[in-house]
């Protein structure tokens, strides 16, 4: 892609999802999303494959549908109220049509099925794009409107992606499939706390932009797309290999690193609103989770496969990938649970 045709879609993706955070109208709110899911199609189909071309379609097809009914919503609430404020109030069909098309486009259960097929047929750098940066703008919209959503069936969304984001990722073997279920059952743990508190759900969601995007730029420097491929990456970096498992387990949320934090806000929120039964499921389907980030543990650093001796001494040579950001990325991602009481004090 020559760099002004990259220039001007990455200024266009960035923009569309700023203009859908910055606006205060319906449909300059529409139009931002437009913008940044025709952005992301070329990006999505970059390395030009059957697979790429099949992924963007259908990450097209479904927004597109998403798009459609967030339009329609709007129209109808218009009708009924003659505002295009997004803070407005809704109507209740207005805001089951809204809810639906925002959980298609962030891939949340029962509309989940495009993540992890679309992740898998693009490149890394792309499946990092689509996992982290496009989730922003979706998000922005529930918090501005949360207060007009239904509880209920958030919840209910909520708790069907954390178990679907389990139990999808038991089985994978592709690590871009694995990221892709976890980023299912990570959106579920912001719905649950939307309604209740929007400020954690923000704290969720930049904590879960921290740790996806170290994973995946640890990812692309071992050019890894598979368990059996991490599992030889002991040979070309050794220590960004060592550091994988505290970035893994982060992931899951396992005390005491930084991904340990939002769990711990989000469950203490839901006790504090009497709700018992709903954090314990949530814990416990957590735990499908932790399971599959502890079997990409072993495989990378707990066995040491068989390789011919050419490939023993690869660490020796000059690794000529770009890793500037990535210490800074690795300690974010592990050690920022000690700071928990400035961002946990109570308002």
């Amino acid at each position: 892609m020559k760099p002004i045709t990259l220039f001007s879609i990455i200024l266009t993706l960035f923009s569309g999802t700023m203009i859908t955070m910055f606006s205060s109208h319906w449909l300059l709110t529409w139009i931002g999303l437009e913008m940044s899911m025709l952005a992301i199609t070329p990006i999505l189909i970059e390395k030009a494959n059957p697979r790429s071309t099949e992924a963007a379609t259908k990450y097209f097809l479904t927004q597109a549908t998403a798009s459609m009914l967030l339009m329609m919503a709007v129209i109808m609430n218009m009708t009924f109220s003659g505002q295009w404020t997004v803070m407005n109030k809704l109507n209740q069909m207005s805001s089951l049509m809204i809810l639906i098309a925002l959980v298609m486009k962030l891939g949340l259960s029962p509309f989940h099925f495009w993540v992890p097929e679309v992740t898998q047929g693009v490149s890394l750098m792309s499946g990092m794009l689509l996992l982290t940066w496009q989730k922003l703008a979706p998000i922005s919209i529930l918090y501005q409107i949360n207060m007009t959503l239904n509880l209920t069936l958030m919840i209910m969304i909520a708790l069907a992606s954390i178990a679907l984001g389990g139990w999808g990722g038991l089985n994978q073997t592709q690590l871009r499939k694995i990221l892709a279920y976890s980023s299912i059952a990570h959106m579920g743990w912001m719905i649950a706390i939307l309604k209740y508190n929007p400020t954690i759900m923000i704290l969720n969601l930049l904590i879960y932009i921290i740790l996806t995007i170290t994973l995946f730029s640890t990812l692309i420097l071992f050019s890894s797309t598979t368990i059996l491929m991490m599992s030889n990456s002991w040979n070309k970096t050794p220590l960004a290999s060592s550091m994988m498992p505290l970035i893994l387990l982060s992931l899951g949320g396992l005390p005491p690193l930084t991904g340990f934090l939002p769990k711990w806000a989000i469950i203490q929120e839901l006790m504090k609103n009497d709700n018992i039964l709903i954090p314990m499921l949530m814990a416990i389907t957590a735990l499908l989770n932790l399971y599959f980030y502890m079997r990409l543990t072993y495989s990378t650093t707990l066995t040491m496969f068989p390789v011919n001796n050419n490939t023993k001494m690869k660490w020796q040579f000059e690794n000529t990938k770009l890793t500037l950001i990535v210490p800074t990325l690795m300690i974010l991602s592990t050690l920022l649970l000690p700071l928990s009481p400035t961002f946990l004090l109570p308002e």
